[in-house]
């Protein structure tokens, strides 16, 4: 075969096409010796090359031999899969590369501790990236209304209430608290939690943790596990880990979408 001539892989069912001097860059590697006919486990199939193997993590493979660069999108996971398609196509190189921690980001853990007292509750958010606490701290405002001794449970749409900061002790931390307390003088402060894109204000905290969840879950976020801090102080922790991008969240009707994550939280909270 000329160096210029096009060749044609379909690995796994997907097709790939290159030129014949991007596979003899690495000379020692699979790739190459299947241009000879040398490699049994690669055959021709209708005048292209076949190789049963995984064609989505095929295009890292045959980018680093078109660049000599490993080009991995931010929300890659699958290091330990691309390391074992570096070692079958024998690319040294690039699976030295690969078996390095300093390669793969650090994973992103996102804490949610709960504590649901008589009347409110007390939540405190921790994030290892403090872009994800501002990211929140942007969306979730915290509502006081102050009425007499007369308050009920119905919320009044048309009444103002009044904007509260939410507390923040260090870049990886948020706190907040919703529900309500009786201040001096015999008035409810009860405070209300918004947290878009959902419109709502809420002021139950079993309802507030249970849209945390679902926008932490469509946010990127994976649920690692649940455990209780403190049973007298009724203080339970949820941790997560992130596993993809953030994408847009969108919340039709005012009415999140739950899912089996979300499920199991809310069915934690009724144990």
């Amino acid at each position: 075969m000329s160096n210029q001539e096009v060749v044609t892989i379909n690995v796994g069912g997907q097709k790939f096409t290159t030129v014949v001097t991007t596979l003899k860059r690495f000379p020692e590697c699979k790739l190459a010796r299947m241009l000879d006919g040398s490699d049994p486990e690669i055959r021709i199939i209708n005048g292209q090359f076949f190789i049963d193997r995984d064609g989505d993590l095929f295009r890292f493979i045959l980018d680093y031999m078109r660049t000599r660069q490993v080009c991995i999108p931010p929300d890659f996971t699958e290091y330990e899969a691309l390391y074992r398609e570096a070692e079958f196509y024998e690319l040294r190189t690039l699976a030295d590369v690969l078996s390095k921690d300093s390669i793969r980001p650090r994973a992103e853990i996102l804490e949610v501790r709960f504590s649901l007292q008589e009347t409110h509750s007390f939540f405190r958010i921790f994030c290892s990236c403090s872009g994800t606490i501002e990211m929140l701290a942007a969306r979730i405002s915290l509502l006081v209304d102050q009425t007499a001794g007369n308050w009920t449970y119905a919320y009044q749409p048309t009444k103002p209430m009044a904007p509260v900061p939410l507390q923040r002790p260090s870049h990886h931390d948020l706190v907040f608290q919703c529900g309500n307390d009786i201040s001096a003088g015999e008035e409810f402060a009860a405070r209300y939690v918004t947290i878009q894109p959902d419109e709502r204000r809420l002021i139950n905290g079993t309802n507030v943790l249970g849209l945390l969840v679902d926008i932490l879950l469509k946010e990127g976020f994976r649920l690692l596990s649940t455990r209780t801090v403190s049973s007298e102080e009724k203080v339970e922790c949820y941790t997560f880990e992130r596993v993809k991008r953030p994408q847009i969240s969108t919340i039709a009707g005012g009415h999140s979408t739950e899912n089996l994550q979300s499920k199991h939280v809310k069915s934690q909270r009724k144990k």
